[in-house]
């Protein structure tokens, strides 16, 4: 250990739902109250507070701390589309390393309800929003250039939204549930081809909070700390771009991995932005995992299983959890916190010292992502 660490002292998140019965402020407010009690802490304890939403509007954090009487110290709103919520938290650490706080709650946060069904809206002014990019149709053309370039088949992508929605069953914070087949998957209707409806992940509703913090637990509680993180914009190009692989979680992975002194081989448990069934192959190649082109071999050898060399989205991911765009990120947080202190229940992987989170998002002309964020969570 050493005089630096940034302890993940406490987390809590409210399950994820298709519409949550509490309003924007009250989930938050729920998910922080627990957090606070989580970590051995009162709601005094917290020197800042850093919101990540995508669609919450204008001072997201003031409104839910307000009412609990968290007013004063400093806060701060952050939009960095799905990435939000790992980019709230790097936010934080940063104001722990330069002293300026000793401990921060960072709040992930967003309720898509509101916003009506069908995908989620990119901006009107963007020249390939105008044509009719959706992201829906982006991982679709990523599918096809994959499944025409590897040796991937269509059974490959379904397979894991079989794994996903198996783990899912598991979790009771979950928003989907229910097991499905790998017939099911392939038979669901069709969003883009050649993707259905049960590779895409489900909008939703939902808060999740952690508290970092420069001072170490007491030795009861778990030795839980942030190794790494990188968060990354992508890099502009009006020329062609490979739809098969992620230059962005590339790099963003590889500045993780550096700034925690790890390797893929360290990692036990990865929780991965698989907002559609194609990505999650793609960002086994991204996140070190597998060769380029080589991803489809992983899900077919059961190699990210919860018993496989790396668990993959262990809770059930994006497409069991749900994803409500700024919370996934911190979600994602909790459930490190929770694989690494052995209280991930049902789905808990064993031996675990090492978690990998990786959030990207942002539908924008020129870039394959907008934004990235990849966490490592491990065992002081």
């Amino acid at each position: 250990m050493t005089d630096n660490q940034i302890w993940v002292r406490g987390v809590a998140m409210t399950a994820f739902a298709k519409r949550s019965t509490d309003g924007f402020a009250e989930m938050s407010q729920k998910a922080l109250v627990a957090a606070v009690d989580n970590a051995g802490l009162t709601l005094n304890d917290i020197d800042e507070l850093v919101c990540g939403t995508g669609y919450g509007g204008p001072l997201a954090g003031q409104r839910i701390a307000g009412p609990l009487g968290l007013t004063g110290p400093r806060i701060t709103n952050v939009e960095n589309a799905c990435s939000s919520g790992l980019a709230a938290l790097a936010i934080g650490m940063e104001a722990i390393s330069s002293g300026r706080a000793r401990t921060v709650a960072v709040v992930g946060v967003d309720r898509l309800s509101d916003m009506g069904r069908g995908a989620l809206p990119l901006a009107q002014d963007d020249i390939e929003v105008r044509q009719g990019v959706i992201m829906p149709a982006v991982y679709a053309m990523r599918a096809r250039r994959y499944l025409e370039e590897t040796g991937a088949t269509i059974e490959d992508i379904a397979k894991v939204s079989v794994k996903s929605r198996r783990y899912g069953s598991l979790n009771p914070l979950a928003q989907m549930r229910n097991e499905v087949t790998l017939e099911e998957v392939l038979g669901s209707r069709p969003v883009a081809t050649p993707l259905t409806l049960l590779m895409c992940c489900p909008r939703g509703d939902g808060a999740a909070v952690a508290i970092i913090s420069a001072d170490a637990p007491g030795e009861a509680r778990p030795g839980v700390v942030i190794k790494g993180l990188s968060v990354q914009s992508g890099r502009f190009t009006d020329g062609y771009r490979d739809m098969t692989r992620s230059e962005l979680s590339e790099r963003t992975a590889s500045a993780a991995y550096k700034s925690a002194g790890l390797t893929p081989a360290d990692i036990q448990v990865v929780e991965t932005h698989d907002a559609f069934a194609i990505a999650e192959l793609m960002y086994y190649e991204s996140l070190g995992f597998a060769e380029f082109g080589r991803g489809w071999e992983l899900i077919r050898d059961g190699a990210t299983e919860l018993d496989g060399r790396v668990a993959v989205n262990p809770s059930g991911g994006l497409m069991s959890r749900g994803h409500p765009v700024a919370a996934t990120g911190v979600a994602q947080i909790c459930e490190a916190y929770w694989q690494v202190a052995g209280d991930a229940g049902e789905h808990q992987v064993s031996g675990v010292t090492n978690v990998l989170t990786h959030c990207t998002g942002g539908g924008i002309a020129g870039f394959d992502h907008g934004a990235s964020g990849v966490a490592i969570v491990g065992r002081a």
